[in-house]
């Protein structure tokens, strides 16, 4: 039996393996074969059962963490399973936080870190308070705007639009305590770049994957950045197959609008910000990417 994501096939222990242990604990669980071959086939250990109490131990030491340590035998052949459940919480060892991911061991550093711990806890870093950002930071034009097109769209009670900013904020969840969020910030801030590198979107047309032949930044709050975003793209980047149908023309886009703007706006709520870093659309002749 091959190894897959959650399973791990070991012909003797050796402590770099406390790591995947710890990744699977920041996962989703596994089982790590101690006495086994990278089939799976079972070679056994001449010194299962010392093992089997100082595994335990050692893991214990390392991580603080309880996992199951069993003792297994095939013909008369001893080999040890490591069964390591999900933990609720960010689990280090010796300081050092690992992730499982596939089949491979990752070292969570950075924003990477920050977003796993955060995570764990159940907080997203959108929901986070800003101090730096005060009420007087968030754009009375912007707001007016998003009160115009949330009535457009009549998801939002009447009563709350015409509630003054300090009020709506809070109403609209964008409140942490007595602070704004960051997502307050994305969102009604004139220049969200000042407290959030990389919070912008980049534009380039390639004629091949190595040939950027021109490129354009949008900047403001991310309300706004979607229609400039969709106006840009058309006007500028994207060619139109022109047909006739009698004497009307007949323009179509091989991206339709709504499609564009459903990617784009996943691509903004659904970014990490925090590794500042900006959104790319990379439009060709026939195609166009979204990273974020």
């Amino acid at each position: 039996m091959p190894e897959r994501q959650n399973t791990e096939w070991k012909s003797k222990w050796k402590d770099e393996y406390l790591e995947w242990i710890c990744g699977y604990a920041n996962a989703q669980g596994g089982k790590i074969y101690i006495g086994c071959d990278d089939e799976g086939n079972v070679v056994g250990l001449p010194n299962a059962r010392k093992l089997l109490e100082d595994i335990p131990n050692k893991i214990r030491d390392a991580m603080g963490i309880i996992v199951g340590v069993n003792l297994l035998d095939e013909d008369g052949k001893e080999y040890i399973e490591i069964d390591v459940p999900p933990y609720p919480i960010g689990i280090s060892c010796k300081g050092v936080y690992y992730y499982r991911s596939g089949s491979t061991r990752q070292i969570l550093t950075g924003p990477a870190l920050e977003a796993f711990l955060m995570r764990k806890r159940g907080a997203t870093w959108d929901n986070l308070p800003l101090p730096a950002f005060s009420l007087d930071d968030v754009d009375d034009e912007t707001v007016a705007h998003f009160k115009q097109w949330a009535a457009k769209k009549g998801r939002i009670d009447r009563s709350v639009l015409d509630e003054p900013k300090d009020v709506l904020m809070e109403k609209l969840h964008l409140m942490n305590g007595p602070y704004l969020t960051n997502a307050a910030m994305l969102l009604f801030s004139k220049d969200p770049e000042k407290w959030q590198l990389g919070a912008y979107v980049k534009i380039g047309y390639f004629e091949t994957d190595a040939d950027l032949l021109y490129q354009d930044e949008i900047h403001g709050s991310i309300l706004e950045q979607i229609d400039k975003i969709v106006e840009l793209v058309y006007l500028k980047y994207m060619r139109a197959k022109i047909t006739y149908e009698g004497m009307q023309r007949i323009e179509r886009y091989f991206v339709p609008e709504e499609a564009l703007r459903e990617a784009l706006l996943n691509a903004l709520c659904h970014k990490q910000y925090q590794s500042g870093v900006p959104i790319q659309i990379s439009v060709y002749e026939d195609k166009l990417y979204i990273a974020n």
